[in-house]
């Protein structure tokens, strides 16, 4: 058996991350994932980010991840962490950092092994409407819906490849992460969801821009496309904090395949817990 946790879309909120590291403690999971937004939210946008970012890393969740290694001992889980698209990518060498430390392993465009099964990371998000750009890739064309900003039209918190961000998708980038493996006992983290899937379903209702009617699916075509032809055995997704309130669910199944969304819209901590070994069986918690 193996006892996973999955939270996603933190956003630097203190008691989400202590609920968190409570019910590891007391529950010891093999292996917990993180899936991206992490970080303070909204701090990209104003002076000092950078900053305040470190701060809640060297502050807040370091020292807390340190005490709960030393007192589980071996007992500590595996932790693997994305980043997501309100997390400025200029904290992505704080989390290698970390990661070179022992707290967790960085996971986003790698693969590991979590014997008998092999983890992927990936955090980019199709456009959105929101300036930071650090995680936004084309989806599977340059199509940008109504109302978003296409990846080079915003900013970025370190150097780009010009070429890269004009002309990168989504659809390539998962083709070049896992080849022509075998993903029967895959476990892929994403930040995005699928797209047209109750877990990306956004507030978008009756909503217009010159006059084009916005679509409240908001989610990734590509990822979409991706778990239809790859058919890996589980996907983790967040991002869309609203989703499972509109559609009631936290959780869908694509052909095989099992996906989870931790994404929430209230104060609480959305704590997914499953085993890859029974994905039927998993349960979502709001702690």
């Amino acid at each position: 058996m193996t006892n996973c946790f999955f939270a996603s879309d933190l956003h630097g909120r203190s008691e989400r991350y202590l609920a968190l590291f409570e019910a590891i403690a007391g529950e010891r999971p093999a292996a917990v994932f993180l899936g991206g937004d992490l970080l303070p939210s909204g701090l990209p946008a104003r002076r000092g980010a950078d900053s305040a970012n470190r701060d809640f890393l060297v502050d807040f969740l370091e020292p807390h991840l340190l005490r709960l290694q030393n007192d589980l001992g071996p007992n500590y889980p595996r932790m693997f962490v994305i980043l997501g698209n309100d997390d400025p990518r200029s904290q992505e060498a704080a989390f290698r950092n970390a990661a070179g430390r022992g707290l967790w392993e960085y996971v986003h465009e790698r693969r590991v092994r979590l014997e008998p099964f092999e983890v992927y990371g990936y955090s980019c998000v199709p456009p959105t409407p929101f300036q930071l750009k650090d995680w936004e890739r084309y989806d599977v064309s340059r199509y940008v819906d109504p109302g978003c900003l296409p990846p080079e039209a915003g900013r970025h918190t370190t150097p780009v490849d010009e070429h890269a961000i004009q002309y990168a998708t989504i659809q390539d980038d998962l083709n070049r992460l896992v080849g022509d493996a075998a993903l029967d006992r895959a476990i892929l983290l994403f930040h995005s969801p699928p797209y047209q899937t109750c877990l990306d379903r956004a507030a978008l209702d009756g909503r217009t821009i010159d006059h084009v009617p916005l679509d409240v699916h908001v989610g990734s075509i590509a990822i979409r496309r991706f778990i239809e032809a790859r058919r890996p055995l589980i996907t983790l997704h967040g991002h869309v904090h609203e989703s499972p309130r509109l559609t009631g669910s936290w959780r869908e199944q694509i052909g095989t395949t099992w996906c989870y969304t931790a994404a929430h819209d209230g104060p609480e901590l959305a704590l997914v817990r499953f085993d890859p070994a029974a994905p039927e069986q998993a349960t979502r918690a709001l702690l």
